[in-house]
């Protein structure tokens, strides 16, 4: 795996440095206090801010102190740490405005070679309005008005980061990804078959099977080697599930926990293969079941067993296409593949199809492959305009993967209409090359500093 870039947060003592740390890393992990000076050694920890993942450093506050005194070596730890990061992220008091120190900070941060994104934390209200505009004197650009506290100014702050510390997956990074067992669980409504063809799969009689209704409580996770076409070995851990009813019909104490230990497999997989029954068609609870596991994010994948037995197979497939594409119209094209537990008939191309859809939930399109599309999407349908007042639409990154989750950035962007929302998420899928595993996008605008509260 590459390693995650690296930022340094800077300023002088009791500017909010070790909150801003405590937040990006979503613990508290470092000590805070009114009192200056408590962050004496570097600390360290991993980041997340809208899914941009990075290492972030908290640094002792920047002293003009003698080298030899306790502040003068605090400075050095300090300036090491600047040097050996991707970016830094200057933080001053927008409440307190510019000090003396401020500018020294600012004077070295210019003589440095590392990207430098300039924040004025307790920005929050009024009160610090007249700091904010006064760090324009600083020489390191637009200040950014944030709040660590209170969380505010996110959305600004991680478009100021993104170009720095956006980090592009490696080819060895992909290898390792595709090295990984593929995690993979079957699941169902009971007496679908799950546990036969997962015997099937594994070419024995692994799991108690029968005609029974019930028989799989626990979830049972089974390492398996899968050899493909051209001889190449894929590591698999299969996961049988407990079947699952709806929800009104489980009354035993034993199944509710069963069904919930289910869903927690779910949760553990990367693809998700929903198995029907072909002797009952499609039902309720089976769409039921599809919606929960593209509610998580899982890669899907339908599976009709018992398809050797199957009355009228040509009728069975496209009234079950057709009810899928209607019911599940946040995931229209999903997978639809015939299987068979009983005779191991469509196994190889069940797993070939999880592997090549694992894939896809893994993938990451460019930023400049991305924003053409963008561009061409609302150019083709501007964004409406609620009230007269125009929704400015800027751009849009991609922001993680597993699932493919995106943000749009603009203003007004809370206003947008679901449907506007449903029109990229669909390009995204159709035009790059995610159509067939969910897609997460989330909106956010700038925080306005001079907006009345």
């Amino acid at each position: 795996m590459s390693r995650l870039p690296v930022l340094a947060i800077v300023g002088r003592p009791n500017v909010g440095k070790s909150t801003l740390f405590n937040r990006l890393v979503g613990k508290k992990l470092a000590l805070v206090d009114d009192r200056p000076g408590v962050t004496r050694d570097r600390r360290e920890g991993d980041a997340s801010l809208l899914g941009l993942e990075f290492r972030v450093i908290d640094t002792a506050g920047y002293e003009d102190e003698d080298p030899d005194t306790l502040p003068g070596r605090m400075r050095a730890q300090t300036e090491a740490a600047v040097r050996g990061a991707d970016a830094a992220l200057f933080l001053i008091d927008a409440r307190a405005g510019l000090t003396p120190l401020d500018e020294e900070i600012a004077r070295w941060l210019r003589t440095q070679t590392v990207p430098v994104v300039l924040a004025a934390n307790k920005a929050e209200g009024r009160s610090g309005e007249a700091g904010l505009i006064e760090a324009f004197s600083l020489g390191l650009g637009e200040p950014i008005a944030i709040s660590a506290e209170h969380g505010e100014g996110i959305a600004d702050l991680f478009e100021q980061l993104l170009p720095h510390l956006e980090r592009e997956t490696d080819e060895e990074e992909g290898e390792a990804d595709r090295a990984a067992p593929l995690k993979l669980a079957i699941v169902g409504r009971p007496n679908a078959g799950k546990s036969t063809l997962v015997n099937a799969m594994l070419g024995q009689d692994r799991l108690i099977t029968g005609p029974e209704a019930g028989i799989t409580r626990d979830s049972i996770a089974i390492d398996w080697s899968w050899r493909d076409r051209e001889g190449v070995d894929h590591a698999v851990r299969l996961i049988d599930t407990a079947g699952m009813r709806k929800r009104a019909k489980v009354e035993d104490k034993l199944e509710k926990l069963s069904v919930a230990d289910a869903r927690r497999a779910v949760d553990f997989a990367e693809v998700v293969v929903l198995l029907l029954d072909g002797t009952r068609g499609l039902e309720a609870q089976d769409l039921r079941i599809a919606d929960a596991v593209l509610q998580e994010g899982r890669a899907l994948i339908v599976a009709i067993n018992k398809w050797d037995v199957a009355e009228n197979p040509g009728g069975l497939f496209q009234g079950i296409r057709a009810a899928l594409d209607e019911g599940l119209s946040q995931a229209r094209g999903l997978p639809l593949l015939t299987v068979s537990g009983k005779t191991g008939k469509g196994i190889d191309a069940l797993v070939e199809a999880a592997l090549a859809l694992r894939a896809t939930w893994s993938a990451r399109v460019s930023t400049g492959q991305l924003n053409r599309w963008f561009e061409g999407a609302i150019e083709k349908n501007p964004p409406p305009a609620p009230g007269g007042k125009r929704i400015k639409l800027r751009y849009i990154t991609q922001v993680g993967t597993r699932p493919p989750s995106f943000v749009l950035f603009g203003t007004r962007v809370d206003q947008l209409p679901d449907s506007y929302l449903r029109y990229l998420v669909n390009g995204i899928k159709r035009e790059l090359g995610f159509a067939t595993v969910p897609v997460r996008l989330a909106a956010r605008a700038p925080r306005n500093p001079y907006r009345p509260k």
